[in-house]
């Protein structure tokens, strides 16, 4: 590189120990939060998809009354990213096992039976959509001050040269201080896609968490439809 640039090889090979540890610590946030957030984008690509196609398939089977095929569907492997499909399924097998097993519930306490069924896949289906979502958070807030330790980690032992060196010139600093400050930067570096990431992931998580209550809320509408017939 040009005289007087910014070389980070050089800077690289001229850091202590600490520094180089805080870097390394940065570039596996930095690795961790893509990683997250790409699988994450993948596993909710594929959640849209799968429950586009499966709504209205089981919409069909339900309005005629074809209660074991709705089931045999929501259970297919090609809607294993369906957050709809394991919520519906939920309702749906608690409803059959009740039928079949004839415990003489009463209307009322069937519908409880379900509902509670279709809470308890709603929520273990928005914990496992939040997956790794979390780390986005810590990582987007704990980066840039990661990256300050390394920044004030080399001052200091610019400063500490200076001494030794009986020296206090502004050349004699400077280079140390702009590998210090290297760290902030990689450490803004690294937050700052990471909030991204995490704002938008939630986002998409409350979207998911919007369609299980609705969906959620008309299979039970369903169930007193056909309980009540």
């Amino acid at each position: 590189m040009e005289q007087g640039g910014l070389n980070l090889i050089e800077m690289w090979n001229q850091m202590g120990a600490v520094a180089k540890g805080v870097a390394i610590v940065l570039f596996i946030m930095s690795f961790w939060s893509v990683g997250v957030a790409v699988e994450r984008i993948f596993t909710f690509n594929k959640a849209r998809q799968q429950s586009k196609l499966y709504a209205p398939q089981v919409a069909k089977h339900l309005k005629e009354g074809r209660l074991k095929e709705a089931i045999a569907m929501s259970a297919k492997p090609e809607y294993r990213y369906s957050h709809l499909a394991k919520v519906v399924l939920a309702g749906l097998q608690e409803y059959q096992f009740q039928q079949e097993a004839n415990a003489g519930l009463t209307r009322d306490d069937l519908l409880d039976t379900v509902r509670r069924a279709i809470q308890r896949a709603s929520a273990l289906t928005a914990n496992d959509l939040k997956k790794g979502v979390s780390a986005l958070a810590t990582i987007g807030s704990t980066a840039p001050f990661v990256g300050l330790l390394g920044t004030v980690v080399g001052v200091i032992n610019a400063f500490t040269g200076i001494a030794s060196a009986d020296s206090a010139g502004i050349g004699a600093v400077s280079a140390g201080i702009a590998e210090a400050l290297v760290e902030t930067a990689l450490g803004l570096l690294v937050a700052i896609p990471a909030v991204w990431f995490y704002n938008y992931l939630t986002g998409r998580i409350e979207y998911f968490n919007v369609e299980m209550d609705n969906s959620s809320s008309e299979l039970v509408d369903y169930f007193i439809k056909k309980t009540a017939a």
